[in-house]
């Protein structure tokens, strides 16, 4: 039965090359899909305290029922302190008071795809509670008068209507008027950017160089910058690109993971914070299913933000060159050595003078592929050199 098992073996290992290799268009595919990577929390969160300025709407559903439902503008309390005022995106969810909410982009909320976005911020900027002032905003509507019931109420419902086609109306006369004439009127703005972020939220690379760059983005004047305690033991510092040591940072502010030769394998993160008015128009979504809020007005608010950076060691496969295999073992050396020297070859044509950028959201499924390959080919390895022991077997 020996020469069965010796013979099973060269198969087996070519099998495993051959499923190892295969995976590498698979991961180049998701790596270029445009699938984004799951990000760290950015910006302020916050706990909804509820309902606190409104108005009353009707709402027809799509089967012919009729219900009145409350309109208008939220409270929210971020956590480190700092109040938002906002509205519910669509008009479906449960805004439950006391669920948490993080900060977020329009991709990562109901507005994701839709083109009336840019109106809904349009409306936010030319309303109430932007607009105070309430008998120039009921005189430019048509309206007579408004009070902060009817005019959150009817910008409420204006939201409703553009973010997911509600047939919904307001109660009072007068805020429907206003409805009205903000859905008319509204023109289309960009997306606000967040109130503190770090761009991208992960980079990766190999020890002795300097990981990154993380880019600073906030309208704050000033954020503090303060490494993890597990890298600082490991005397991973985080630097500028000149290599000093960064303690506070401002927009648009790079920031480098610096890590030591001969450091083990490891992860380190780094975390940004300040404070600054969260922007009109940056959304906020629920842990749990909830209604998306939309921030309408904002105190000086506590913000924070993280950004990690990871480091695996090479790892060496044993010479091959006695098995006989050597050529399929060295495939599967070469494609690793190729996809590390992908992930390197991401750096911004600005930062080529630093040993690697990492700032791909490609290179950490690179370099995993990488890692993986190279273990298998030891795998391959171990298995081939078992050959000698068979063919005495044989004998």
């Amino acid at each position: 039965m020996a020469p069965v098992r010796a013979s099973a073996r060269r198969p087996l290992a070519a099998a495993l090359l051959a499923a190892a290799l295969a995976t590498a268009p698979a991961a180049q595919a998701a790596a270029d899909s445009g699938t984004p990577a799951s990000r760290t929390p950015e910006g302020a969160s916050a706990v909804l305290d509820g309902l606190k300025t409104y108005g009353q709407a009707v709402l027809r559903g799509k089967d012919g029922s009729v219900r009145q439902i409350p309109a208008g503008l939220y409270e929210m309390r971020v956590d480190g302190g700092g109040m938002l005022q906002t509205y519910g995106v669509g008009v479906a969810g449960n805004a439950q008071p006391q669920a948490r909410y993080t900060e977020s982009g329009w991709s990562g909320s109901l507005l994701a795809g839709n083109g009336e976005a840019g109106r809904i911020r349009w409306i936010l900027e030319h309303s109430y509670p932007q607009l105070n002032d309430l008998a120039g905003l009921a005189k430019a509507a048509g309206a007579g008068a408004l009070t902060a019931e009817s005019a959150a109420a009817g910008t409420q419902v204006a939201i409703w209507r553009l973010a997911d086609g509600a047939q919904v109306e307001a109660t009072d006369p007068a805020a429907e008027k206003l409805a009205d004439y903000l859905q008319r009127s509204a023109g289309k703005l960009p997306e606000p950017p967040a109130s503190l972020g770090l761009d991208p939220g992960r980079v990766s690379g190999p020890v002795g160089t300097r990981l990154g760059p993380v880019t600073v983005r906030t309208g704050a004047q000033s954020v503090t910058v303060t490494p993890d305690a597990a890298a600082a033991a490991m005397g991973v510092r985080v630097v500028d690109a000149e290599g000093r040591p960064v303690t506070t940072a401002a927009n648009g502010s790079r920031l480098y993971f610096e890590v030591p030769a001969g450091t083990p394998d490891g992860s380190a993160s780094v975390t940004v914070q300040g404070s600054t008015k969260v922007p009109v128009g940056r959304v906020f979504t629920g842990e749990a299913p909830s209604q998306t809020q939309i921030v309408a007005g904002s105190s000086e608010s506590a913000l924070a933000a993280t950004a990690s950076a990871v480091w695996p060691q090479p790892v060496v496969v044993a010479e091959a060159g006695t098995t006989g295999d050597g050529p399929a073992v060295t495939q599967a050396a070469a494609a690793a050595a190729a996809a590390a020297a992908a992930a390197s070859a991401e750096s911004s044509p600005d930062e080529e003078h630093l040993a690697t950028s990492g700032s791909s959201a490609a290179t950490p499924v690179i370099a995993s592929l990488a890692v993986g390959l190279v273990v298998l080919g030891g795998l391959v390895v171990l298995l081939l050199r078992k050959r000698p022991l068979d063919e005495e077997d044989q004998a």
